[in-house]
């Protein structure tokens, strides 16, 4: 298995841009419009509290992320996927599990991969910063 390749490296101004969160996951469940989304309700520790498009139903039961405290980035700029608004954007790690096949004509097969959402493990108070 090889490592992914780095990005560029950035300066600490542009790190310090990132808004990122704890909030807890009030309900979620099948995107209406989309294979492979979840439509997340969150706790953010705001009085709306807000809802992101999370694409990890290949890896989570809906209901088992419910009560579950995630690192959100909270100032990404809202967007429609499927037609559902998604206002952020909850941390996951991937890991390659292993090389993909080769079919017949050589072309390389789907990627086995392993998606891990980023969680806290002792429970904060929603919107509380990660640094």
């Amino acid at each position: 298995m090889s490592t992914p390749e780095a990005l560029p490296n950035i300066d600490f101004d542009h790190f310090s841009k990132l808004d990122l969160r704890v909030a807890t996951v009030k309900a979620c469940e099948a995107h209406p419009n989309a294979d492979k989304l979840l439509k997340v309700t969150l706790d953010d520790g705001t009085p709306e509290g807000r809802q992101v498009c999370a694409g990890v139903k290949a890896w989570y039961d809906p209901a088992s992320l419910v009560g579950r405290q995630v690192v959100i980035v909270a100032n990404l700029e809202p967007r429609k996927l499927r037609g559902e608004i998604s206002e952020g954007m909850i941390l996951a790690a991937s890991d390659l599990k292993a090389a993909p096949a080769t079919d017949a004509e050589g072309k390389p097969g789907p990627e086995e991969r392993d998606v891990v959402v980023v969680t806290i493990d002792k429970p904060v108070a929603p919107g509380s910063r990660v640094s």
